[in-house]
């Protein structure tokens, strides 16, 4: 019997019992669809955590925390400094520090003055060719010349938009509007950064004025704000010199580097290069890392999540067993003429695996289907709800509660096939074993 004849019969068969094979085959769609739901949680959570990950830091930095010597962890001097800058593969070496932890500081610009710009000392140079980026100027020419954060034109108000500030803060429930601090254009303004110290129980002040010759771009995050003032690192030993001065300076020593930054030259030296400094001591996290790390611990829980679904599978097998076994009962005589009239065995059996193997695949493309509905409706529906119940406290938040990938859709589909295949197996075996004089007379 040729293929196409084969189908033909298969197709006959199924047509006979229309209600019995349709339950059957609808059992396979619920079970299939619910694995490829329940599974696609863990693949919207892992590629949320993900995009945030990737959102808030760079894939080619590598964060330094010191350097392990005779198993004592101190901060990178200059000479480890200039060793990691000579490192094979590295971009920039960003390095920022503080000025002060007892000082008060405060950026003045004409009558609008901030209390939230804090200063950071960097190697601007190496900044502009790590990770700061300028949405409008140039770089600095000199040392008077400064890069401000995003946010710093926000955060010089005047003296009435801070008591305006301060009435939002005591009362939020009445929702005031926040001062929208200044909106002129920034560049080639000058700014007088003053740093107040308590020296001798009386208020010492020193005062510096710089230009703005930059303004850096946007964190990734709306939530996040960047009000800094990114000042030269040559301005470090005249203002930790004045900081030194104030009262019980000393039980505040500032570390030489808060924070210091490696940038490779493409994400695909990242790996390399921290393994290198990883074997010179160097305390290192990258973003690489932490993604080896979400990637190990959502590969088990998906699994574990394709293995629950796949109870539900294997629950629907049993319909498509007892499905196939009664196909096999109802036609016994059908069987017994075929083997009369030189049927293999081989054949009988491919005949009723076929069977089992189409309710297999329609239940499998009718999951996958209900599963993209329910997948896109959950995406849909689920983020409003959340924000309806939290009054807009989640306004922002960018969370996929559900993703299919094709790897999914394949996994769900193959299983769904394969349980429907081994659960027709049995009942396929059966028929090529029942005695043909007596299936001719109707006894199984």
């Amino acid at each position: 019997m040729k293929v196409k004849d084969q189908l033909n019969l298969v197709k006959r068969n199924m047509k006979k019992n229309r209600m019995r094979v349709f339950m059957t085959v609808l059992a396979t769609t619920i079970g299939c669809a619910f694995l490829i739901v329940l599974a696609s949680v863990g693949f919207g959570m892992q590629k949320s955590m993900q995009e945030e990950l990737l959102s808030t830091q760079k894939l080619n930095e590598i964060q330094i925390s010191g350097k392990e010597t005779d198993g004592q962890v101190e901060q990178a001097p200059k000479e480890q400094i200039k060793e990691l800058e000579n490192t094979e593969h590295v971009a920039a070496v960003v390095r920022r520090s503080g000025v002060s932890q007892t000082a008060q500081t405060e950026v003045k610009l004409s009558d609008r003055t901030s209390a939230f710009a804090g200063p950071v000392l960097t190697n601007i140079d190496q900044e502009l060719k790590g990770n700061t980026k300028l949405v409008s100027g140039n770089a600095p020419k000199s040392d008077r010349e400064i890069i401000v954060g995003y946010h710093f034109g926000k955060s010089l108000l005047t003296e009435a938009e801070r008591k305006q500030l301060e009435k939002r803060n005591e009362n939020p429930e009445l929702k005031q509007e926040a001062p929208e601090g200044f909106k002129g254009d920034l560049i080639g303004k000058e700014i007088v950064f003053s740093m107040t110290e308590q020296v001798k129980d009386k208020s010492e002040t020193k005062s510096w004025t710089f230009k703005i010759a930059g303004v850096a771009e946007a964190p990734a995050r709306d939530f996040m704000k960047d009000s800094n003032i990114y000042i030269s690192e040559k301005w470090k030993s005249e203002m930790r010199a004045f900081a030194e001065k104030a009262d019980g300076a000393e039980e505040f020593e500032e570390p030489e580097y808060s924070e210091i930054y490696v940038y490779t030259t493409g994400i695909e030296q990242v790996k390399e290069v921290t393994d290198g400094l990883k074997e010179k001591g160097y305390l290192v996290y990258s973003v690489t890392e932490e993604l080896d790390n979400l990637n190990l611990f959502f590969n088990a829980f998906k699994a574990g999540l394709i293995f629950i679904g796949t109870v539900a599978v294997l629950i629907a097998s049993i319909g498509i067993f007892n499905t196939m076994t009664m196909a096999v009962t109802e036609r016994t005589q059908e069987i017994g003429i075929m083997k009369a009239i030189g049927a293999q065995p081989g054949m009988i059996r491919r005949i009723f695996l076929l069977e089992s193997a189409f309710i297999g695949i329609l239940g499998a493309l009718l999951g996958v289907a209900i599963a993209y509905v329910i997948s896109f409706a959950a995406n849909y529906a689920i983020p409003r709800i959340l924000e309806a119940v939290s009054e807009g406290s989640m306004e922002g938040v960018d969370f996929t509660f559900s993703s299919i990938p094709l790897s999914l859709v394949l996994i769900a589909s193959g299983i769904s096939v394969g349980v429907a295949v081994i659960s027709g197996l049995r009942p396929a075996v059966k028929a090529t074993k029942i005695n043909v004089l007596s299936a001719l007379r109707r006894e199984l």
